[in-house]
């Protein structure tokens, strides 16, 4: 075998040894940005549980605030009837009647408000969950565009390669 020929076949080997180890250096990489992206995407998934326990305790709070209410709103009506009927009016008419119903007309608007602001931060969290789910999965279709990317460059390497090769050893 002539000198010239053998360093044309190793010109040909190291090439063909190039893009694949390039290709497989691409394929790794490619790996890792899929696995980063799907890191970040899980952490982006975790705000999700986060605001799922806030809605819990909105809720609670809620529910809470409400039963308090009705406990103090009861025993506000009570003390407006034992103050009239103490004074010797009478509590079944007249102004004791409008004042009972003064009370619990602004009662039940409290209520109505507070039911209403919690609907309102409930739509919000399920707002930010919506948000959170398509920012994490937007997270992994860019992470898999870019492994294909990489891949891509990758392959071509590997085919730069091999057309090289084989050029090198048709020109020999």
């Amino acid at each position: 075998m002539e000198f010239l020929t053998f360093l044309n076949l190793v010109s040909a080997g190291s090439s063909l040894l190039g893009g694949i180890q390039s290709k497989r250096a691409s394929d790794d990489a490619a790996a890792a940005a899929q696995e980063a992206a799907n890191f970040n995407a899980d952490l982006i998934e975790r705000d999700i549980d986060l605001l799922e326990k806030q809605r819990r305790f909105v809720n609670a709070n809620y529910d809470i605030s409400s039963e308090r209410k009705v406990g103090a709103f009861s025993a506000v009506q009570g003390e407006v009837k034992a103050n009239y009927a103490y004074a010797g009016i009478d509590v079944t008419e007249g102004t004791p009647i409008s004042t009972l119903r003064d009370n619990a007309r602004e009662m039940q608007f409290e209520l109505d408000n507070d039911e209403f602001n919690n609907d309102v931060v409930n739509m919000q969290i399920d707002d930010a969950q919506e948000d959170a789910r398509l920012n994490a999965q937007l997270a992994r279709m860019e992470g898999g565009s870019y492994a294909a990317s990489l891949r891509a460059q990758g392959t071509k390497s590997l085919i730069q390669s091999v057309g090289t090769a084989a050029n090198t050893l048709y020109n020999a």
